[in-house]
């Protein structure tokens, strides 16, 4: 069966099936004290992103289509580099940080190709920054807040099977918080939202609906934090349908499909690096498996991040 008739399948399958149009915020990304902004510094992160899959589900939850199972075949994998600087400079008594994400990637999961078929070259994919940073700091509570932007900077074609880009701009607002159950700040729970809004994607009329993702994870802190175990968990609603403006496919009018939703669970660890007792690095993982999906692909998710502190407290 030749890539094209493969596309054509999912392509109509989903739609049928009332699958939706993804936006531009990553799923599994944050965690453990997800709502914390770090102390003042520099720091720079390497961060890989795994997403695997083999189904579509429709509004009702059933399969529509089994999608090939070979898993070097399907998915996405992404790199990423990270920068955050946090500094000491005040904005409504919360610290003020920027943040940047560079990220090379070899499919973009979107509706019409999933990028779940064939492998496509690894390439510069969207970016994304942080340009309002803010977080506070109490005894029991983290709280942070600010605006992101994702820029259409990957490769995208309107109908293409190999982009790794949205081809859109996409603004959202977050605000999150880490609670703390007991003094020594050990164990806790971080829950972060982001609300996220699109333009209109390249060379088409078709504009993402609205769509709130929330992040986080219950944990246990060792070695006065640097170590964490925990359970992570994400979840997302689109909030507005997609708006195409009269765009159709041969079945089902996308602007009269249902909104998605999905929910994920997992374990979530995090590891120190020290040498000569100097924190040269903390790795995080989590793998979280996906259910509940409605109107979109379920899947697990892994990330590994690799965070170095460059200049904290300077």
């Amino acid at each position: 069966m030749n890539k094209f008739y493969i596309l054509l399948i999912i392509l109509i399958s989903t739609i049928g099936a009332n699958a939706q149009f993804k936006g531009g915020n990553t799923l599994g990304d944050y965690g453990i004290n997800g709502g914390s902004q770090p102390a003042p510094g520099l720091y720079a992160s390497t961060f890989y992103y795994n997403y695997q899959t083999d189904k579509v589900l429709n509004s009702d939850g059933d399969q529509v289509i089994a999608l090939p199972s070979d898993p070097g075949e399907i998915g996405v994998n992404a790199f990423a580099g990270i920068l955050w600087w946090v500094t000491d400079f005040k904005i409504l008594g919360g610290n003020y940080g920027v943040m940047g994400t560079f990220a090379f990637s070899n499919a973009a999961l979107d509706i019409p190709v999933f990028g779940l078929n064939e492998t496509t070259n690894m390439a510069f994919s969207d970016m994304y920054i942080q340009p309002i940073n803010l977080g506070w700091n109490t005894k029991k509570l983290d709280y942070t807040a600010g605006l992101g932007l994702t820029m259409p900077t990957g490769r995208y074609e309107d109908g293409a099977d190999d982009n790794v880009g949205y081809g859109m701009w996409s603004f959202e607002g977050f605000g999150g918080a880490t609670f703390y159950f007991d003094e020594k700040k050990s164990w806790s729970f971080a829950a972060i939202a982001f609300y996220e809004m699109h333009s209109k994607k390249k060379d088409s009329d078709i504009r993402v609906g609205d769509i709130l993702s929330l992040e986080g994870a219950f944990g246990k802190a060792f070695m006065e934090g640097a170590m964490n175990f925990g359970l992570a968990y994400y979840a997302q609603w689109k909030i507005t349908k997609d708006n195409v403006n009269g765009y159709t496919f041969p079945l089902t009018p996308l602007d009269k499909v249902d909104k998605h939703k999905v929910y994920a669970i997992g374990p979530e660890a995090t590891v120190p690096i020290i040498i000569n007792k100097k924190l040269i690095a903390l790795i995080n993982a989590r793998y979280l498996w996906e259910f509940g999906a409605r109107s979109i692909s379920q899947g697990n998710t892994l990330s590994i991040t690799a965070t170095f502190p460059l200049s904290v407290g300077q």
